[in-house]
């Protein structure tokens, strides 16, 4: 009997579950540990917060993925890999023996070391968790909030324009501002960024890293301290320290190393894909763009090595198309040099995340 472990509900490992289910093995054990059996797609939070979807729109059905593959679901969060005995342990105690693992655990917020983070502020990932105290904000908040935005990467701009959008739509006022340490975007996207956050009403502070976060929520930032009624940490990403606890080979930040066929290059019975992977030679974006291209792969590499037969290679595109939604139904396209905006890109997106996720259902 093989003992295929999936650890983790991400992107990836929810292609895998899909593929499992034409996958036809004698001998094969599939269990899938998630603290959570619905997945939120990520390319669609955005969407969420400024109103444009149901909560329920974007979500994977984690449990009936793995029934429809013959899966055993776990609700659960694992605590502990140890690689050399081909088991984990979970939160609740319980240990869990595998013959293949795979992991897909996404990432952690990148706080950076700054005072009072990880009290204070509202964290962006996981989706689930942050979109109930968004909607408690718009519910029970004041009629017209002030919110901060640490982090002005995609994540943080596309969720800072929503929750402007939001607060808009229901003509109650309020007020978003975006906290930036550096410029992340190229030259020819960072203009059109800075005009979508000017035409809908968003405050950037660029050049202004975060210091401290003190009770009220008070920012605290080389222009002063300013307090405002909810902060929302929406900064890089940053590896589940049990990666490099576990005496899996990792990179320098703590992300397991893995080759061209997504296994750890330490040990090819794991396999890693999404945030979770570093791959060997590369220096990928932590992103869903990646994470769900690899779980195609992943998705075949893993039938693979229950067949004892040879793996795919995953190959990451040179350059990904990037659009960034601006809270109205408009967003900014890119892809290496070129760049365009409108209405219709966002139809653009809207029609590629629809597709995606109409998949599973």
């Amino acid at each position: 009997m093989t003992r295929l472990v999936l650890l983790g509900g991400g992107h990836a490992h929810a292609l895998v579950l899909l593929k499992l289910r034409k996958f036809i093995a004698k001998h094969l054990e599939v269990t899938l540990v998630t603290p959570s059996p619905l997945h939120t797609y990520s390319g669609m939070v955005p969407g969420i917060v400024a109103g444009h979807y149901a909560s329920a729109v974007a979500q994977i059905d984690l449990a009936r993925l793995a029934q429809g593959a013959s899966a055993e679901l776990i609700q659960g969060r694992a605590v502990q890999i140890d690689p050399a005995a081909k088991r984990m342990v979970l939160a609740n105690g319980a240990t869990l023996a595998y013959d293949v693992l795979s992991l897909n655990l996404g990432s952690l917020p990148e706080y950076g070391g700054v005072a009072g983070a990880l009290e204070q502020a509202i964290a962006a990932k996981p989706f689930e968790g942050f979109l109930a105290l968004w909607r408690d904000l718009l519910e029970n908040g004041p009629r017209a909030p002030r919110i901060a935005v640490v982090g002005a990467g995609a994540g943080g701009v596309e969720l800072a324009m929503a929750m402007q959008y939001a607060l808009a739509s229901r003509g109650s006022g309020g007020l978003v501002v975006i906290y930036a340490d550096k410029n992340v975007f190229t030259l020819k996207v960072a203009p059109r960024i800075a005009a979508a956050l000017q035409r809908l009403g968003v405050e950037l502070r660029p050049a202004m890293p975060v210091s401290a976060l003190e009770p009220g929520p008070t920012v605290v930032s080389p222009a002063g301290s300013e307090r405002f009624d909810a902060v929302f940490w929406a900064t890089g990403a940053a590896p589940l320290p049990m990666l490099r606890e576990s005496g899996l080979m990792t990179d320098a930040r703590g992300y397991v190393r893995v080759n061209a066929n997504l296994q750890s290059v330490s040990h090819p019975d794991v396999f890693a894909a999404g945030d979770t992977a570093s791959p060997a030679g590369a220096t990928l974006p932590k992103s869903g763009v990646h994470a769900v291209r690899q779980g195609a792969v992943l998705a075949d590499n893993l039938q693979r090595v229950v067949r004892g037969t040879a793996l795919l290679d995953y190959v990451a595109q040179k350059a990904s198309l990037s659009l960034i939604s601006c809270g109205e139904k408009y967003a900014i396209a890119s892809r290496g040099d070129w760049s365009a905006e409108g209405a219709w890109a966002w139809w653009w997106k809207d029609w590629l995340d629809q597709r995606w996720i109409r998949q599973f259902r």
